[in-house]
């Protein structure tokens, strides 16, 4: 895959994002993603994007304050 961003060569790697709630942090790790050799930005696929936004919302009826999800074990 190509980076969207300088056009090198990404490759298949995993990530972490948090992300700030209203009611607090929420951090997913082991995400997959693609990520560039240059530049490091990180890239997911639309199943992955889709899978983050179910896991979000499922995390919002249960949220505290800081919650960490493995994206593998919640996807």
């Amino acid at each position: 895959m190509k980076c969207m961003r300088c056009g090198r060569e990404a490759y298949k790697s995993t990530t972490c994002e948090a992300i700030e709630m209203e009611f607090g942090l929420l951090v997913i790790r082991n995400i997959p993603c693609y990520k560039c050799n240059e530049c490091d930005e990180v890239f997911y696929t639309g199943d992955v994007v889709q899978k983050l936004e179910e896991i979000t919302e499922r995390v919002k009826q249960l949220m505290q304050e800081i919650t960490i999800i493995d994206y593998a074990k919640a996807a």
